[in-house]
Parts: C-alpha cells; structure tokens; sequence
C-alpha cells in the first residue's frame, strides 16, 4: 500500500517550519548526506511513516522525554534513535557552515568533549 499524494506533499511542505520533525529530518540528511531511505531505516520505520513523522511537531524541551515515548508509541519508532537525531540536528545548526550545506567542522572533532574528573573521589572539578 503507498501513501496518498497528499502526505508527500505535507511532508516536504513541514520541512519549512523550523518547529516540525519535517525541518529536524531535512536538516539531518542535508548535513549527514543521508537519504530519505537511509533515514526511515536508521529510525527503523517505511518512507510512510517518515512521512507521518514529518508531520509532527518537534518535542518540546520542557516534556522531551515524554513527547519522545509518546511519537515512539504512535509511530512504533525507537524514541532513543529519534532523539539522536534531534540532538544531532541541535548541535549541526550551530556549527558554521562550510556553504554546501554541511559544517565546515571534520565528522569526528565536534563529537569530542573535555571533562575534568578527580581519580579520588569521582567528583567533577
């Protein structure tokens, strides 16, 4: 069974609304390089429901966990693998651009963090 025209058509359109998962997903592919098929796979769902997904509006930050568990229920996706990829998309649009559409910042130097711990005592310093 194929998805009516009509929720193609709304997908894409969402992707305009910085508040929708539409515009997270676009973001996504546009800086990983990852297409509309490899996306539905990594969230393990089909094209139709990505679309549904895209329909959504991105978890508030105030109830993110339970607005995550919720979408992961309706659509039957993994909420952690969702909020990767709204992390992912978090972190990205902060980055500088390079002007193609990705960041101008190599895959792996973002990824890494400096923390200071004590060996003693476990506590941070």
């Amino acid at each position: 069974m194929t998805a009516p025209d009509w929720l193609k058509a709304a997908a894409e359109r969402s992707a305009e609304d910085p508040a929708s998962l539409a515009y997270i997903f676009a973001q996504y592919r546009k800086h990983e390089g990852k297409s509309a098929e490899e996306l539905a796979a990594m969230l393990g769902c089909s094209l139709t429901v990505l679309d549904e997904l895209c329909l959504c509006r991105r978890p508030g930050q105030e109830r993110f966990a339970e607005h995550l568990r919720m979408i992961g229920e309706r659509f039957s996706v993994d909420p952690r693998r969702l909020a990767a990829v709204l992390r992912r998309v978090e972190v990205l649009d902060r980055l500088p651009s390079a002007g193609n559409g990705r960041t101008s910042v190599r895959d792996d130097s973002y990824l890494l963090a400096a923390r200071d711990h004590s060996q003693d005592d476990g506590t941070d310093t």
